[in-house]
């Protein structure tokens, strides 16, 4: 489950993505530069291997730790592209290519949206998509859609297997896990599997918060919004999937947002926010930029690691979490006075995610002074035991890298 929307403004277009997968599958950024390749090279993609080109651009992706595809991601020419799992009456392929390989092969080959839109099209026409797309569950596998978009405009992709529909934005527009484009739509929906993953619900309330975007701060919003309500309200069959920051615990249908990015592109350059980290309603957005790496640890997989951003913000959220409305107040507040501070003066991305960490060390010894009962349902509470078991999480304490 994901949600993805984008709004195109005067002389500016933003765009925002939440990536939601399996709660221990680390999501890591991943810094890749401009590289040139020998004629006759060949790539290995996630289950498949292709041609290489001759060229590819510098690219930051937002990559599950065992895929080589990403889930969201920016290109050096101010290109993003965020993908959604869609459930279609058309065949499911054994192995292709993934949705987020063809993210990935698309910033890496493309120096406009138009010209990603054209390279997913030509990619997926000649080797087609699928193969496992699951970390708890390798044999899950799902079509794709996509919002590509530049400082020039954004485009909507969809797909039922090989076959296509492309749609041009005005406006704003926003995706989530279900066909939208008219007539497609109608025609290739899996009517079950679009309802359970409640895409029309988070749909209607990111496509209501774009239209009244002015700003990065804005999408921010949206993309921590729990469903009109300020905690998350869990479902012992899906856990809370009502609004676009989505957290785990159902027993039919469990996912957790695991990853975060903001972008405002306009023609002389794009700033990108990201959180790197799981529940957005938790974390931190911190600018990073396309051609400046950072050095974040090693990446997260999905055993715990306290030299690893994403995991030791697990250890908070994962805190919070058990009584989110008395324990996130305080926190947010706090959070949200940074991060205006920084909209209105960007700091160094180095610098800000120093501060940030300082800050979820505090946090972190903070929340597990005031640990109390879990008030969640008793099948989330078991669905959280486990996980915490196979991600090896240690007793409470404060983690620092």
């Amino acid at each position: 489950m994901c949600d993805t929307l984008v709004s195109i403004l005067p002389g500016r277009v933003l765009f925002a993505k939440n990536s939601d997968r399996n709660p221990n599958e680390g999501q890591s950024l991943d810094w890749q530069p401009r590289r040139r390749y020998p004629a006759g090279a060949r790539l290995k993609c996630t289950w498949i291997e292709i041609p290489q080109v001759r060229e590819t651009f510098s690219v930051l992706l937002s990559r599950p730790f065992w895929m080589w595809g990403a889930e969201i991601g920016a290109n050096e020419h101010g290109v993003v592209i965020g993908n959604e799992a869609v459930y279609t009456t058309e065949p499911y392929a054994s192995t292709g290519l993934t949705g987020m390989d063809l993210l990935r092969l698309a910033l890496e080959r493309s120096e406009t949206a138009e010209a990603a839109v054209e390279q997913i099209l030509r990619l997926l026409g000649e080797y087609g998509q699928g193969g496992g797309c699951g970390h708890e569950d390798r044999t899950y596998t799902y079509h794709n859609s996509f919002l590509i978009a530049g400082a020039g405009g954004a485009y909507v992709l969809e797909t039922a297997g090989r076959k296509t529909a492309v749609e041009a934005v005005t406006g704003s527009r926003s995706i989530s896990n279900g066909l939208t484009i008219p007539g497609f739509a109608e025609r290739y929906t899996d009517i079950a599997k679009s309802h359970l993953g409640q895409c029309r619900t988070r749909r209607q309330r990111t496509s209501s918060g774009a239209q009244c975007a002015e700003g990065i701060a804005d999408f921010m919003t949206i993309l921590r919004d729990h469903g009109g309500s300020g905690s998350p309200g869990f479902s012992p069959l899906t856990g809370a999937m009502q609004g676009p920051c989505v957290h785990a615990g159902g027993l039919i249908k469990s996912v957790q947002t695991t990853a975060s990015w903001v972008a405002e592109l306009r023609p002389g350059g794009a700033s990108h926010w990201v959180t790197a980290t799981a529940a957005p309603c938790l974390s931190v957005f911190k600018p990073v930029r396309v051609d400046d790496p950072l050095d974040l640890g090693p990446e997260p997989r999905d055993v715990f690691d306290a030299r690893a951003l994403f995991w030791r913000h697990e250890r908070f959220q994962r805190a919070v979490m058990r009584n989110y409305a008395a324990l996130a107040p305080g926190i947010i507040g706090q959070r949200d006075a940074l991060e205006r501070a920084w909209i209105a003066s960007p700091p160094e991305p180095r610098q800000a995610f120093r501060e940030a960490d300082l800050l979820l060390a505090r946090w972190t010894g903070e929340i597990q002074a005031l640990a109390g009962c879990d008030g969640r349902p008793e099948l989330t509470r078991r669905y959280w035991r486990q996980r915490d078991e196979w991600a090896q999480m240690p007793p409470a304490a404060i983690y620092t890298r």
